[in-house]
């Protein structure tokens, strides 16, 4: 389940609580909030459990993976799967208490959740689908408050899947060399030497369609400050990862979490102040 890292959750956390005070104008529920919080919690376990699950036969030959608890045998196949079905029945159990188009948009995510780990065995973009993973709890968010996703989600939606696609290459760069001898597939493979320049590209386009959100909701100078601050972060995680040694490239991609709280206090000082 990961609780022992938490980076998953709080890279999921915020992008989801960018939609939700969006949404609730600066004051969401206190229904709300937990019931996104336990759901980000809930399902980034069972996306780990259902990785590992996947991952089970190619882990023990990737270094930063060959420990993990399929792996050494500190848990077995069956464990797995019944903790994987507990993780899911318990998310389903929270978004029961939402209304019914959000409960439908659950089952969108559960797919995404469940395709993703496959993706790295057919596609080179398996990047994407976590990133519209990740960004799915943007749509149901705005459902669950407004009982409507408008246009603003959407352009939400593409600046985290873009954000999403960025990090998780800097993730996929630190197994690469792992990746490519036991044919795994990933961004940070796809892009080979040009990975610097298009991570880039990604967290420009990222910042810029924030900021366009920025502009069509009339925010205030303080989320645009700290989206300046979070551009900042971002370039100084390109310089670190310049040379793409494999702790920088971790480092740089544990630094998102930083991004992403900095993005939600950006959203919510323009409601409080």
């Amino acid at each position: 389940m990961r609780a022992d890292k938490p980076i998953g959750i709080y890279l999921l956390l915020w992008p989801t609580f960018w939609a939700i005070l969006i949404a609730a104008q600066g004051e969401p529920s206190l229904h709300i909030s937990i019931v996104f919080a336990l759901g980000v919690v809930v399902m980034r376990s069972a996306g780990c459990v259902i990785n590992d699950i996947a991952d089970r036969r190619v882990d023990g030959q990737v270094k930063r993976t060959a420990q993990r608890p399929l792996v050494s045998g500190a848990v077995t196949l069956s464990q797995a799967l019944w903790l994987f079905v507990g993780l899911v029945l318990a998310a389903f159990a929270l978004v029961l208490t939402l209304n019914l188009n959000t409960i439908l948009l659950s089952f969108v995510a559960l797919l995404l959740a469940a395709v993703y780990p496959l993706m790295k065995r057919y596609t080179h973009l398996p990047q994407v689908v976590l990133g519209a993973a990740f960004s799915w709890s943007m749509p149901m968010a705005a459902m669950a408050i407004l009982n409507e996703i408008p246009a603003w989600v959407w352009w939400l939606y593409s600046a985290n899947l873009l954000w999403t696609v960025a990090y998780d290459t800097q993730y996929a760069m630190v197994d690469r060399d792992d990746d490519v001898r036991i044919g795994v597939k990933s961004t940070a493979i796809l892009f080979g030497q040009y990975d610097w320049i298009i991570i880039s590209l990604l967290q420009t386009a990222f910042i810029a369609l924030l900021c366009y959100v920025g502009w069509i909701l009339h925010f205030s100078l303080s989320f645009y400050l700290c989206v300046v601050f979070s551009a900042i972060l971002l370039i100084r995680q390109q310089i670190r990862t310049r040379q793409r040694e494999r702790e920088a490239c971790f480092n740089a991609f544990l630094n998102n979490h930083y991004v992403g709280l900095l993005i939600t206090l950006g959203i919510g000082l323009h409601y409080w102040l």
